[in-house]
């Protein structure tokens, strides 16, 4: 079905419906790319997480009588997407991959609803407010533009941020081993909730949102802004008609800028929302030790799933979402809901 028509019509439905249809299609996107999604969390915190090896604590004990000071070595168990992804199948089960899935759906309707279901009332509203005619174009319409990602961008983290943490929590543990300072398993996503909350308080259920606020205002520019610009771009120079082929391309594009933007970001906030309490002062401690630890490569860990998953991710979602909004428009126009 196209979307060609459908887009400014939808703008006029009920807020509910939006945030509705924009929760919707970024879940479904979430299923289908929820492997990769767990690969690179893995990815990223290797090298931080620690697992016991039993060779060195055979050696330890053989030659010192103890384990102390040396019971844990660091793991590069994990190497590449696909290497991943069947380490992760042969040694924990293929189901691991879908570990914190309810908790990714939760977030996604909470999030997505927000930043994507709100961004062009809030882009509308900046235009406004800067006397912009959007039809126009030029850099102060993109500016608003990049003004209402930000600002839904760091909003939707208010709402969903138990639920990434949660989410982060589930595909980082390790089933096969027990990591050094990681929180007991979670036996399912409302107990992980309640765990977190009675260990860590509130605090612990929103940790890290400085980081993954500015994350998530990053990607949003770098992913809904950059849809929007591209988008637009292809139909006003007649290159495509507003269907399934441009949602396609547009959504490469802007899964590509979305990794290279926010990698850096994503990487401490997942690190730093993984970690034992205690472990790190704050987000910035969090990078000044990666850094330190493991250089500036380190904030480009798990690039390739992050690209493969961010691209995956917004192809979905964008094709969802944009036939999704047209039968929204359809129905809405048929019976009024």
């Amino acid at each position: 079905m196209k979307s060609e028509g459908f887009g400014n019509a939808f703008q006029e439905l009920p807020v509910p419906t939006k945030l509705v249809t924009a929760g919707v299609a970024a879940c479904f996107a979430d299923f289908v790319s929820f492997p990769l999604d767990t690969a690179k969390v893995r990815l990223q915190v290797q090298g931080e997480v620690r697992f016991p090896r039993p060779l060195v604590v055979s050696h330890c004990l053989a030659s010192t009588g103890s384990t102390l000071g040396f019971p844990y070595v660091t793991t590069g168990q994990y190497k590449g997407i696909l290497g991943t992804l069947l380490t992760i199948s042969k040694e924990e089960g293929f189901r691991s991959l879908y570990n914190g899935l309810n908790a990714g759906l939760q977030r996604q309707m909470c999030f997505a609803a927000v930043r994507l279901g709100m961004y062009e009332p809030v882009k509308k509203s900046y235009q406004q407010l800067l006397k912009v005619d959007s039809t126009k174009g030029g850099i102060v319409d993109v500016f608003a533009r990049i003004m209402a990602g930000m600002t839904t961008g760091g909003l939707a983290v208010l709402f969903a941020q138990p639920t990434d943490v949660v989410k982060v929590r589930f595909q980082a543990q390790v089933k096969s081993a027990a990591s050094e300072g990681a929180a007991k398993s979670f036996t399912g996503t409302w107990q992980a909730y309640k765990a977190i909350f009675l260990k860590e308080g509130l605090p612990g259920l929103w940790r890290g949102t400085l980081p993954n606020a500015g994350r998530n205002a990053i990607v949003n520019v770098s992913e809904i802004v950059c849809y929007d610009l591209v988008k637009e771009a292809i139909l006003r120079r007649g290159l495509l008609n507003d269907n399934i082929i441009c949602h396609f391309s547009s959504a490469v594009i802007a899964g590509f800028c979305a990794t290279v933007c926010a990698s850096p970001v994503d990487v401490i906030k997942t690190r730093y929302m993984n970690s034992a309490p205690g472990k790190y002062r704050g987000a910035l401690d969090c990078a000044v030790k990666t850094f330190m630890r493991e250089g500036g490569s380190a904030f480009y860990k798990g690039f390739w799933p992050s690209f493969s998953r961010l691209v995956s991710w917004n192809i979905v979602m964008w094709i969802t979402y944009e036939q999704l909004k047209a039968v929204a428009v359809q129905r809405y126009a048929t019976h009024g809901i």
